[in-house]
């Protein structure tokens, strides 16, 4: 039994039309797109009528409309997958969705599966008389019984041989042109679903770019709005190319004009750097000033006091360990 199928497998390059064919003549159903079958109640009858009595039909609901009604369906379902130990995962979120793609390749998986239980066809099997006990079952019979060939019916259309020479007949006789559709259909449907699959994939890494380079741009709008460097003339330029609201080449070269007539003012890039050095110098020439008075008061005390006072003071200076003696 193929329980495990890969992705790669034939299975998932089965179209659309030939699984709505083989849902349709399976289960006598009028199915015009494969995602009508998103409630789960055709799911449960294929494995009906891939295991006659092993699914119970009368708590399947062919006339569920919300998703909480096919829920309870893919209940059935998952209850029937566990009996028979089949490994395979139901997304039902993804399916009760309706999206196209993720109920055909759930139905490809029950085409391939049913085919090797059953070898393609289902014998003696009556789905309109199982589908009875289900609710909604009947009027879904009801609904697709014009659609199904009974024997006997006389509203179709009768073909009757073409009498010899009769040129009327012969034409009406002659077979339509339409057996170039359903091959061109198939390839068709799976061309698209291909490419629908990569347009999905190349947006996603798109938008991952996109997100990537955003981070970027926003580090940069941080680091210029701290205040150490939000005054210099750099960060506005880089600012007004941050801020360009259109791509334009010319707001590159603006802001380095900017830079340019700032230089020739002569208005430094770097104020931080010239504040530290302004202060440096007033540093500098207060200590010098103070050095200068100091040798002055020194020299007009040495002038005025006797030398035995020198003497003594400068003893006494001396033992107290001042920076002003120097021996």
């Amino acid at each position: 039994m193929a329980t495990n199928i890969g992705m790669m497998d034939a299975a998932y390059f089965v179209g659309r039309t030939e699984i709505l064919a083989w849902i349709n003549s399976s289960l006598q159903l009028s199915l015009s797109k494969v995602e009508e079958a998103c409630s789960g109640a055709v799911h449960c009858q294929l494995m009906d009528a891939a295991h006659p009595g092993i699914v119970p039909m009368h708590k399947v609901n062919f006339d569920a409309k919300t998703e909480y009604d096919m829920i309870q369906n893919y209940k059935v379902l998952q209850d029937v997958f566990n009996k028979l130990k089949i490994t395979k995962h139901i997304e039902v979120s993804k399916l009760v969705k309706g999206r196209p793609l993720d109920n055909l390749e759930f139905m490809q998986w029950m085409k391939k599966y049913c085919d090797s239980v059953s070898g393609g066809g289902h014998h003696n099997y009556n789905p309109a008389e199982r589908r009875e006990s289900c609710k909604g079952g009947k009027d879904v019979s009801r609904k697709s019984a014009p659609t199904q060939p009974t024997r006997g019916s006389t509203g179709a259309p009768k073909h009757h041989p073409a009498r010899r020479g009769d040129p009327s007949s012969a034409h009406s006789a002659a077979p339509p042109v339409k057996t170039s559709k359903p091959p061109s259909s198939t390839p068709n449907v799976s061309v698209y679903d291909q490419q629908i699959t990569e347009l999905k994939l190349t947006m996603d890494s798109l938008e991952k770019e996109r997100d990537f380079y955003f981070a970027k741009l926003r580090d940069i709008e941080i680091l210029c709005q701290s205040p150490n460097i939000a005054n210099l003339p750099i960060i506005d330029a880089i600012q007004r190319i941050l801020y360009a609201a259109e791509e334009d080449p010319s707001i590159v070269e603006e802001a380095q004009a900017m830079l340019l007539n700032q230089e020739k003012q002569g208005v430094s890039l770097t104020p931080i750097y010239e504040g530290v050095e302004e202060e440096s110098k007033v540093k500098f020439d207060s200590q010098k000033r103070k050095s200068i008075i100091n040798l002055e008061v020194d020299l007009a005390a040495s002038n005025t006091l006797s030398p035995r006072q020198r003497v003594s003071d400068a003893s006494d200076v001396h033992c107290s360990g001042s920076p002003l003696m120097t021996y």
